[in-house]
């Protein structure tokens, strides 16, 4: 199961809801942060769970005038292949691929220049995260612990990564200018 699948799964196993809903909760929670679920592709998820049996529907009229909504309910296969999937998830940590790996294998074709403004860029974005994460944190509170708990993941990963990128400036800013050997220097 992927990470989008397994997120969706488990709002759906939370309380049955349609996709409209989903999408509002995965925006409140700041679960975007986490793990990769764009919004058009929840519909596509929500259909792929249920072909699979994890999830079933319904559809329900609206009170008023609006169109009728797909309700998306867990079924017992679903709620158990969430239960292990969960376990498996919190019992093996994955490997991930974020893109400044490339930008570091690429690091000889860029000057010192380049790669300290990257960086810097790359910094910049961090902190921005850090703080919107933050505000959002701030805003929610208080917190269920296990929401907590991913928005501190985060966060600690966040500055972790920040710290990281700082000592790589250091390490590629040049700490004295290059001699000057016209002058015979």
């Amino acid at each position: 199961m992927t990470n989008a699948e397994l997120a969706i799964l488990s709002l759906i196993a939370e309380a049955p809801r349609h996709g409209y809903e989903i999408e509002q909760i995965i925006e409140a929670r700041g679960m975007r942060e986490w793990t990769e679920i764009g919004f058009s592709s929840i519909y596509y998820l929500l259909k792929k769970l249920e072909k699979e049996g994890l999830v079933e529907s319904e559809l329900v009229p609206t009170q008023g005038r609006g169109k009728a909504r797909r309700i998306y309910t867990a079924t017992e296969n679903g709620r158990a292949s969430l239960l292990v999937s969960t376990l498996e998830a919190l019992s093996r940590p994955q490997q991930c691929h974020p893109a400044i790996l490339l930008g570091l294998a690429n690091l000889p074709i860029v000057s010192a220049e380049q790669a300290e403004t990257a960086l810097e860029s790359y910094r910049s974005e961090l902190e921005e995260r850090l703080g919107h994460l933050s505000a959002q944190v701030e805003a929610q509170s208080p917190l269920p612990s296990h929401v907590e708990l991913l928005f501190d993941h985060s966060l600690h990963m966040l500055a972790a990564e920040k710290k990281w990128v700082e000592a790589a400036i250091q390490k590629i800013t040049p700490t004295q200018p290059p001699p000057n050997f016209e002058n015979g220097i």
